[in-house]
C-alpha cells in the first residue's frame, strides 16, 4: 500500500519536473514553424480577401502544450508566430497574421485584380516565428509552400460582333441550312462570361431565323419579284446575360433562279429619224450560270417584212430609183403611179398602207394594157425585166405577171413572164426565120420566194439563148428549159398587158395573176449589172456593227446580203458581250417609215463535249422608229400678171413662173420657257387648255421627185397653143420632161434648186390669141412619189389687147414695169388707196398718164386749199375733228374729170364689150381717152373663181377712197 502510494506520488512528481523541464527548454528556440505545403485559393475581381484551402496556419512546436489545462502556461516569443512571407516577382498579394499565438493568417490582394489580364497566380510562402537568439537572429522559418490562387471573373463586358456588317447573296426559290455565320465575342475571362450564349434577330417580320451558334437560314423559299434584298439586325447574348454593345446589320441580296440567257436586254428600242446609228444592246451580256462554254453563236434578225416591198426603201418610183442605182437610159416602168402622162394604171387598186410606196393588187380578176408605144412591139435583145412581186400559193393554172400577145385573131404568146405551181417562168418566142428549128422557148425556175407571201426582186437578163435570174439579189440557174419552134410570121399587131393575157382570137382576158406587183421594168438593148441589182434591193436600213479593236479577232461577224440579220460567233463570253453591245440600227432615210421593227436574238452555246449544254431562249423586242417631221413644200411667186398680146404670139412666148420659190420647212414643238415668277402657276399652268407649246419652224433640204403643170378650165389646144421648156436645160439638171395637152410633167430625183431653175424656164405660147383675155394654170410638186405634196400654185396671166400695132409695140415696150412681185406693198397715193401689187392689173401707159395728171391735180389743190386756209385763220390745232374736215373742203368749182381711171373691177367688167366697141370707133382720138377698163379685160373670169384668194381683194382694185372728201 505504502508502496503503491510511494509510486504515485513520484509519478506526479516527475510530471511537474518535466513541465518544470519543458519551461526551461521553451525558452530556448529549438524548433521550425510549419504549414501545409500546399495552398488553393479563390479571389473575385472586385474583391481582396483570398479564400484558402486549406486554411492558412502555422504551427510551432516550440509553443507551451496546449492541452495541459491544468497548469499554467505561460507563452514565449519563440512559440509565436510573426509572419508569413511572399515570394515571387511582381506578387500582387500579401500574407498578415491574424494571431501570433495560434499562427493563423489570411492571405489578401494589395490591389484591384483583373481577370482578363491574369486569371491565376502561383507563388511561395513562408512562416517564420518571434525567437531571438543572443544575436537577435535566432528566428526559425517554416520551408516554402506553393499557392495557387485563381481570380474569379466578374460578368463586366458585353458581347462585341467580329464584323461591323455581314453581307450574302443567295438564289431564290431554295431553302438554305445556313445562309452565313455571325459570331459575336466577349472580353470577360471566365468560360461563363465570356461564352456567347445565343443570337437574336431583332428585325421583325422576317423569313429568318438564327441559332445559338449565329447561323442564320432562311424559314421559307425566297422570291426574287417580291423582294430583292434583305435588311436584318442581330444582336448576341453572353452567358451572364448581357447583350451585345452594338447590334450587327446583315443583308441578303436575293439572286433570280439562274436561267441561261441574255441579261440586260431592254424590249423597247426608240429611234429617232436622223440620228444614225443607235445601239440596240448597250447593256446586254449573256448569263450561262457558270457553265463551262466552248463555243458561242447568236443571230440576230431585223424583221422588216412588213414594211414596204420588205423593208424601209425610198419610194420613188421605180424609174428614178434605177437613175439613182446608176442604170443606163433606154428603161421603161410598165407600173408607174397614175398621172396625167401615164394614166393606164388608174383602175388599178393600190396598196395605200405603206407610205406612198406605189404598190398595185391583182385579185384575179384584173389586168391592165400598156397603150402603143411605151414599149416597142418586139424586144431588142439583150434585155433586162425587173419585178417586185408578193404570191402566196397559188392555183394550178397559170398566173400571168406580163404578157405580148397577139391582139387579134389568134392567141399565140410572143412573150410572157407567169407563176405556175411556185415555178416563175419565162416564155419566149423567137421571131420567124429561116431555118425552123428547136430554140429554148421556156425557162422553168422552182422557187420558194415564189409562194411563201413575201415581197422579192426579181430581175431577169436576157441574152439569148442564156437567161440569168436575180432574187433578192441572189443567182439562179433555171432546173428545165423547153424548146420549141419559132412562130410563123405575122401582120397582127402585138397587146403587152400586165395581170393577165390577151387572148386576140377571143377577145378576152385570160391566165389572171393573184398577188402584188410593183415596179415592173423592160430594159430593151442592154442587161442589167449586178451592182444595179444589188442597189435597187437593198435596204435603206438594216443592222451595223463596229467591231471593237480589242476583240475583233476572238469574234467573226457576218451579214446577210441586205443587212437584215447577223450572225456573231466566238468562244470568249466577254468578248462576245462587247460585240453585242456594239450592235446597232441603222436608217439612212430622211423620212423613214415609221412603226415596229421586230427584233430577234437566237442563241446557241456549247460546252466541252461539243454538244448543246444549256438552252439560251430566244430574245425578243422590236424597234420603233418614230414619226419623222413631215416637210411642208411651198410654191410662191407672182401668181398674176399681165402681158401683150404680142408676146404670147412671139417664139419665146411668156414666162410662167419668173419668180418661183420652192422651199420646203418643218415645224417642231418646243416647249416654252417657264419664268421664275410663273413658277408657282406652273402646276395650273398645265391644267389650262389656252397654253400651247411654241411652235418652231426651220427650213430644210431635200430631193424633189415631180413636178406637174397643168392647164386649168379647158385642155390645151395643140394647134395654137402650148407649153415649152428647152430640153436641153431638162436633160442637163437631169430631169425628165413628158407633155400632153393636160400640161407638162418634170420627174426625176433631183434638187428643189435645180426645179426651180427649169420651172423658171417654162413658157406659155399662144399665136390665136383674139378671143383669149387669160389663162390660169396650176403647179404642184411631189417629193417620195406622192408621200409628200406642195401646195397648189395657181398662175392667172392676162392678155392685153391693143387698138392698132402701135400699141401692141407701146405694151410690149413698157410691159416690165407692170410686172409686180408678190411682196410689193400697197401705194397710197393722197388718200387714193391701191390694193396689193400682185392683186392688181397691168395698166396701160395711156391710162397711166390719165392717173398720174389727175392726182398730180388733186395734190396741187389739197396743196392750195390748206395755204389758203391757213393764211385765212392763222391758227393750228385748236379746231374740232369736224372743224379740220370744213378746213379741208375742196374747190372743185373749176375741177372737170371726164374719164375716172380708178372705177371697180365690176364696172370694168360689166362695161367691157361696150368699151371694146368704142375703141373701135375711136381709132384715131388720142390715148388719153383709153380706159383703164380695156387693159383689166382678163381679169373678168377671175373675181367669180371662188378658189382664188385674191379674187374678193381684185373686185375693189383702184377704187376710189372718199372718206376723207366733202362734196
Amino acid at each position: 500500500m505504502q508502496i503503491r502510494r510511494y509510486k504515485h506520488f513520484a509519478s506526479v512528481v516527475g510530471l511537474v519536473l518535466g513541465l518544470l523541464c519543458a519551461v526551461e527548454a521553451a525558452k530556448v528556440n529549438k524548433h521550425k514553424p510549419w504549414i501545409e505545403t500546399t495552398y488553393h485559393g479563390i479571389v473575385t475581381e472586385n474583391d481582396d480577401k483570398v479564400l484558402l484551402d486549406p486554411p492558412l496556419i502555422a504551427l510551432d512546436k516550440d509553443a507551451p502544450l496546449r492541452y495541459a489545462e491544468s497548469f499554467e502556461v505561460t507563452f514565449t516569443k519563440e512559440g509565436e508566430i510573426c509572419g508569413f512571407r511572399i515570394h515571387g516577382q511582381n506578387v500582387p498579394f500579401e500574407a498578415v497574421v491574424l494571431d501570433k499565438s495560434t499562427g493563423e493568417g489570411v492571405i489578401r490582394a494589395k490591389d484591384k485584380l483583373d481577370c482578363e489580364l491574369q486569371k491565376e497566380h502561383t507563388f511561395t510562402i513562408q512562416a517564420y516565428d518571434c525567437g531571438e537568439g543572443p544575436d537577435g537572429a535566432n528566428m526559425k522559418k517554416s520551408h516554402k509552400a506553393t499557392v495557387h490562387i485563381q481570380v474569379n471573373d466578374i460578368n463586366e463586358y458585353s458581347p462585341v460582333f467580329k464584323e461591323k456588317s455581314y453581307k450574302a447573296t443567295v438564289i431564290e426559290g431554295k431553302k438554305y441550312d445556313s445562309i452565313l455565320k455571325v459570331e459575336a465575342v466577349d472580353a470577360d475571362c471566365s468560360f461563363q462570361f465570356s461564352q456567347i450564349c445565343s443570337y437574336e434577330i431583332v428585325t421583325p417580320d422576317v423569313p429568318f431565323t438564327v441559332d445559338k451558334d449565329g447561323f442564320i437560314k432562311n424559314t421559307e423559299k425566297l422570291n426574287y419579284s417580291k423582294e430583292r434584298m434583305y435588311k436584318l439586325t442581330v444582336t448576341a447574348y453572353d452567358c451572364g446575360k448581357n447583350r451585345a454593345s452594338e447590334d450587327v446589320l446583315v443583308k441578303i441580296n436575293i439572286k433570280p433562279t439562274c436561267k441561261p440567257g441574255w441579261q440586260g436586254f431592254n424590249k423597247r428600242i426608240e429611234y429617232e429619224p436622223g440620228t444614225g446609228s443607235l445601239a440596240l444592246f448597250p447593256s446586254m451580256h449573256l448569263e450561262t450560270c457558270e457553265e463551262p462554254i466552248t463555243s458561242i453563236q447568236a443571230n440576230i434578225e431585223l424583221e422588216t417584212n412588213h414594211i414596204g416591198k420588205g423593208c424601209d426603201r425610198d419610194t420613188y418610183s421605180e424609174k428614178s430609183l434605177h437613175k439613182l442605182c446608176g442604170a443606163s437610159a433606154g428603161t421603161v416602168e410598165l407600173l408607174p403611179a397614175p398621172s396625167s402622162s401615164a394614166n393606164w394604171t388608174v383602175g388599178l387598186p393600190t396598196d395605200n398602207g405603206h407610205d406612198s410606196d406605189q404598190v398595185f393588187e391583182f385579185n384575179g380578176t384584173q389586168a391592165i394594157k400598156v397603150p402603143e408605144g411605151v414599149v416597142s412591139t418586139s424586144l431588142k435583145e439583150p434585155f433586162t425585166i425587173s419585178v417586185w412581186m408578193r404570191h402566196g400559193p397559188g392555183a394550178r393554172e397559170k398566173e400571168t405577171i406580163l404578157c405580148n400577145s397577139d391582139k387579134t385573131e389568134m392567141n399565140r404568146h410572143h412573150y410572157s413572164l407567169y407563176v405556175h405551181n411556185c415555178h416563175l417562168i419565162l416564155l419566149l418566142r423567137q421571131d420567124p426565120a429561116e431555118t425552123e428549128n428547136y430554140k429554148p422557148a421556156e425557162f422553168h425556175w422552182k422557187l420558194d420566194q415564189v409562194c411563201d407571201k413575201e415581197w422579192h426582186h426579181y430581175v431577169l437578163n436576157v441574152e439569148f439563148p442564156s437567161v440569168a435570174l436575180f432574187v433578192d439579189g441572189a443567182t439562179f440557174e433555171p432546173f428545165l428549159v423547153t424548146e420549141d419552134y419559132p412562130l410563123h410570121s405575122s401582120k397582127i399587131d402585138m397587146q403587152l398587158t400586165i395581170g393577165a393575157c390577151w387572148q386576140g382570137g377571143n377577145a378576152r382576158m385570160s391566165q389572171f395573176f393573184r398577188g402584188n406587183l410593183a415596179g415592173l421594168m423592160i430594159r430593151s438593148g442592154k442587161l442589167e449589172n449586178k451592182k444595179v441589182i444589188d442597189c435597187l434591193y437593198t435596204c435603206k436600213e438594216g443592222l451595223d456593227v463596229q467591231l471593237p479593236e480589242e476583240v475583233a479577232s476572238a469574234v467573226k461577224v457576218a451579214f446577210n446580203p441586205n443587212q437584215s440579220s447577223l450572225t456573231v460567233e466566238g468562244d470568249d463570253i466577254e468578248a462576245f458581250d462587247k460585240v453585242m453591245q456594239h450592235i446597232s440600227y441603222l436608217n439612212s432615210r430622211q423620212f423613214p417609215t415609221p412603226g415596229i421593227r421586230h427584233l430577234r436574238v437566237s442563241t446557241t452555246v456549247k460546252c466541252f463535249n461539243e454538244e448543246t449544254c444549256i438552252l439560251i431562249p430566244e430574245a425578243a423586242g422590236y424597234v420603233m422608229v418614230l414619226q419623222p417631221e413631215e416637210p411642208k413644200i411651198s410654191l410662191s411667186g407672182i401668181d398674176h400678171f399681165a402681158r401683150g398680146a404680142a408676146e404670147f404670139e412671139s417664139p419665146e412666148g411668156v414666162t410662167l413662173f419668173p419668180e418661183l420659190r420652192i422651199v420646203s420647212t418643218i415645224t417642231r414643238e418646243v416647249e416654252a420657257e417657264t419664268e421664275p415668277e410663273a413658277t408657282e402657276g406652273a402646276e395650273g399652268a398645265e391644267d389650262d387648255p389656252t397654253v400651247q407649246e411654241t411652235v418652231v419652224s426651220e427650213e430644210i433640204m431635200h430631193n424633189l421627185d415631180t413636178c406637174e403643170v397643168t392647164a386649168l378650165g379647158d385642155e390645151l389646144d395643140g394647134e395654137h397653143e402650148t407649153l415649152e421648156v428647152d430640153q436641153a436645160q431638162v436633160q442637163q439638171r437631169g430631169l425628165e420632161m413628158t407633155s400632153s395637152n393636160l400640161g407638162l410633167v418634170l420627174t426625176g430625183v433631183n434638187t428643189m434648186a435645180n426645179y426651180e431653175q427649169v420651172l423658171h424656164l417654162i413658157r406659155y405660147k399662144n399665136w390665136h390669141t383674139e378671143a383669149l383675155f387669160d389663162r390660169k394654170f396650176k403647179l404642184f410638186c411631189s417629193e417620195l412619189n406622192g408621200r409628200y405634196i406642195s401646195n397648189d400654185f395657181k398662175v392667172e396671166v392676162s392678155v392685153i389687147h391693143t387698138a392698132n400695132p402701135m400699141d401692141h409695140a407701146n405694151n410690149a415696150m413698157v410691159q416690165p414695169n407692170f410686172i409686180n412681185p408678190v411682196h410689193h406693198a400697197s401705194v397710197d397715193l393722197s388718200g387714193h388707196n391701191l390694193v396689193n401689187a400682185h392683186q392688181a392689173s397691168v395698166v396701160p401707159s395711156a391710162a397711166t398718164i390719165v392717173i398720174v395728171v389727175c392726182v398730180s391735180f388733186l395734190v396741187f389743190m389739197i396743196i392750195l386749199g390748206v395755204f389758203r386756209i391757213r393764211s385765212a385763220h392763222q391758227r393750228t390745232m385748236r379746231d374740232t375733228e369736224g372743224g379740220k374736215e370744213n378746213e379741208m373742203d375742196w374747190d372743185d368749182s373749176a375741177l372737170t374729170i371726164t374719164v375716172n381711171p380708178m372705177e371697180t373691177y365690176e364696172d370694168q367688167h360689166s362695161s367691157e364689150e361696150e368699151e371694146e366697141e368704142e375703141e373701135e370707133s375711136e381709132e384715131g382720138e388720142e390715148e388719153d381717152d383709153i380706159t383703164s377698163a380695156e387693159s383689166e379685160s382678163s381679169e373678168d373670169e377671175e373675181a367669180g373663181e371662188p378658189e382664188d384668194q385674191q379674187g374678193a381683194s381684185r373686185q375693189q382694185q383702184l377704187e376710189w377712197d372718199d372718206s376723207t372728201l366733202t362734196y
